[in-house]
C-alpha cells in the first residue's frame, strides 16, 4: 500500500498507568491527548510509581471504565472499583507488594505514542530469521497503531499526521525499557526479546533503543479506527 492508503487500526488507551489497555473504536482527542489516559498510576510505600519493569503483574490488571468510573478486574479476584477504600489492599495482594493507586500529577499524559505495523512487521522479520517467534504490538502499548506505510519508522519522520480533523505534531522518539520484554497476556518477563534484536539497528546517538514515536495533539478533533492517516508535507522530524 502506498503512503497515501494508511489508516488508523487501533486506539487504545490505559486508565492505569502500566496496567492493561483498554480499545476503542472511536475518541475524542484533546489537547491534552486521549480522555483518561493514565490518569490513575500505583504507587508504592515511597510514593515512587510503579511500573511493568518492575512489577509485570501489572499486566494482568484491567481497569474497565464505564459511566465514568473505574472498575479493576485481574485473575482470580473479584473486582474492585478505583474510588474504594478496597483498591489499595485489593492491588497490595494482587501485586504482592504495598501498593495504593494515586492520580499522578497533572501533565503525565499530555501525548500520544504511535506505532507503525511497518515498524513491528520489520522487527518480526528479523526475529523470524532468529528463530523467535512474532511479537503482538501490544508488548509496545501504542496509543495509536497506523497500517499502511511502505516504509518501517515512518512515525519517526512525520513531522505531523492528519487523522480525520485532528492532527498531530511529532515530539520524540520512543525509547525503550523492560517493559518490552513482559508479555501482557501472562505478566511475566519473557526476555531478552525484542530489546535484544532492537539492540542491533534501533540504537539512537545517545544509546537507548527507539521504537515508535510521540505527538502531541495540535489541533483537536474526533478520530476512528479506520480513518485515514496522512503525514503532511514539511520538514521531517528525524534525521
Amino acid at each position: 500500500m502506498g503512503m497515501n492508503a494508511a489508516r488508523l487500526t487501533e486506539i487504545m488507551y490505559y486508565p492505569v498507568k502500566g496496567c492493561a489497555g483498554t480499545t476503542l473504536t472511536e475518541a475524542a482527542l484533546t489537547p491534552t491527548g486521549l480522555p483518561h489516559d493514565r490518569a490513575y498510576a500505583i504507587a508504592d510505600e515511597k510514593g515512587e510509581l510503579r511500573w511493568q519493569g518492575g512489577d509485570p503483574r501489572m499486566a494482568l490488571i484491567s481497569p474497565e471504565p464505564s459511566d465514568g468510573e473505574v472498575t479493576l478486574r485481574a485473575p482470580g479476584r473479584d473486582p474492585v472499583r478505583a474510588d474504594s477504600p478496597d483498591v489499595h489492599a485489593w492491588l497490595t495482594e494482587f501485586l504482592g507488594v504495598p501498593s495504593t493507586l494515586v492520580r499522578p500529577p497533572a501533565g503525565n499524559a499530555h501525548r500520544l505514542h504511535v506505532v507503525s505495523r511497518a515498524s513491528l512487521d520489520a522487527l518480526n522479520r528479523r526475529l523470524a530469521a532468529r528463530g523467535v517467534a512474532p511479537l503482538p504490538m501490544n508488548r509496545f502499548r501504542p496509543n495509536l497503531v497506523v497500517d499502511g506505510w511502505d516504509d518501517p519508522h515512518t512515525e519517526d519522520r512525520a513531522a505531523r499526521l492528519a487523522v480525520a480533523g485532528a492532527e498531530l505534531a511529532f515530539t520524540e522518539d520512543t525509547i525503550r525499557c523492560a517493559i518490552t520484554m513482559v508479555d501482557q497476556r501472562t505478566g511475566r518477563r519473557a526476555g531478552p526479546e525484542p530489546l535484544r534484536t532492537l539492540a542491533d539497528y534501533r540504537r539512537t546517538d545517545a544509546g537507548g533503543i527507539a521504537f515508535g514515536a510521540y505527538f502531541q495533539v495540535r489541533r483537536a478533533g474526533r478520530i476512528a479506527v479506520g480513518d485515514e492517516v496522512a503525514v503532511r508535507p514539511g520538514a521531517t522530524a528525524g534525521p
